[in-house]
């Protein structure tokens, strides 16, 4: 199960950065402005956010092995309908109907993994995530090199063929957790109700600002290279740089011991802010080491999330990790798409900026999860 979690985050960190490689592109084929390339993103986090919601209340009823096979076999298919001739809104409907179909299996292998590994998961988390993470590293080279074509309509049809493996290998996987045994979880711990704690705000605050801000870096590092009079080809190396560098701060968590993931998730915001701010101001900070930095530093956010949300409501998992995934998916929804009308109406820099901003509200997040810990603890 861990193999299959671990291709299937890898092609899904790929999808991730699939329009951010293929913006410039995109743009010209579809006469974009960074505002319409924006919304495009955001799309995409709109659809994942749907996907994984809809993902917490299906895996808390339905058989996880076909569940997964359903959504990898429906985001292949669509990824194999691309083509330029659909036209921008066209390309946006299909972009939110694969991210929906991705959120479906992005749910299904966090509550699986959780639910297998228990208090470790975070370990197990982490790696899988990182999977995630190599996807989206390699995923500009990978889209290069495809043996389809270099035309971002050939990089979602080769994306389309990997999905629908994953479903193949998917169906002949006999996966860790009994449906019954899900089916038959009590509801919750009275007073740890997702929906009625404030341990939920404070984790949806963190997904929020978290993917808010990884979209926002992706989407629009091929403008913030051209506005500072760099080649596209140095913003598609730095979004490999945020990835590359997103994937050795989730390997350390592997190494890390157990424990409060708050404070780190505290530390990782302040750090995340000041790397961002700094280079959005000042043109001499490379741009891809920026990138790699920031993604260091926000390495562990999503991972320590992920099995937090699951430590607290254990008995509403596919419940909980829906809703706060879907807070992230919120967050990658409005970031690019604002990050696009600031851009179009300022510059690219300011719009950098804010993002180094919203990056400390994942600090303000994980400070307000450990004030209202106590409370929130089941009796």
């Amino acid at each position: 199960m861990l193999s299959l979690s671990s291709v299937s985050f890898f092609a899904f960190g790929i999808m991730l950065v699939m329009l951010g490689a293929n913006q410039a592109e995109l743009a010209r084929d579809l006469a974009l402005d960074l505002e319409q390339s924006g919304f495009l993103g955001a799309s995409l986090a709109l659809g994942l956010g749907v996907g994984v919601m809809l993902g917490g209340p299906l895996y808390d009823r339905l058989p996880a092995r076909w569940l997964f096979v359903a959504s990898t076999g429906a985001a292949g298919a669509l990824l194999l309908s691309a083509a330029p001739g659909a036209g921008y809104v066209g390309t946006v409907a299909l972009v939110l109907a694969i991210g929906l179909s991705c959120g479906l299996y992005e749910t299904v292998i966090n509550a699986v993994i959780t639910e297998r590994y228990g208090a470790t998961s975070t370990r197990a988390i982490a790696f899988v995530h990182a999977a995630a993470t190599a996807g989206a590293t390699l995923g500009p080279l990978a889209m290069r090199v495809n043996p389809l074509g270099s035309s971002w309509p050939a990089a979602f049809h080769g994306l389309g063929y990997v999905h629908l493996a994953i479903g193949l290998w998917g169906a002949l996987t006999r996966f860790e957790v009994a449906p019954a045994s899900r089916s038959q979880r009590p509801a919750a711990v009275s007073g740890t109700a997702p929906w009625r704690s404030g341990a939920l705000l404070a984790l949806a605050l963190v997904a929020f600002a978290y993917v808010g801000v990884e979209s926002g870096l992706t989407v629009f590092a091929v403008p913030w290279a051209v506005s500072r009079g760099a080649a596209e080809s140095v913003g598609q190396g730095s979004i490999s740089a945020l990835w590359l560098g997103l994937l050795c701060g989730r390997l350390g968590l592997v190494l890390r011991q157990p424990g409060d993931g708050a404070p780190l998730l505290a530390a990782a915001g302040a750090l995340g802010a000041l790397v961002v701010g700094s280079a959005s101001q000042l043109a001499r900070i490379p741009l891809p080491w920026a990138a790699a930095l920031t993604g260091f530093a926000l390495g562990p956010v999503y991972p320590v999330m992920i099995s937090l949300s699951a430590q607290r409501f254990p008995h509403a998992l596919g419940v909980t990790l829906g809703l706060v995934a879907g807070a992230g998916a919120a967050g990658g929804f409005c970031i690019p798409w604002l990050i696009g009308v600031i851009a179009d109406a300022s510059s690219v820099r300011v719009a950098i900026g804010l993002l180094g901003a919203l990056s400390l509200a994942i600090s303000a997040g994980a400070l307000s999860l450990r004030r209202v810990q106590p409370a929130d603890q089941p009796s």
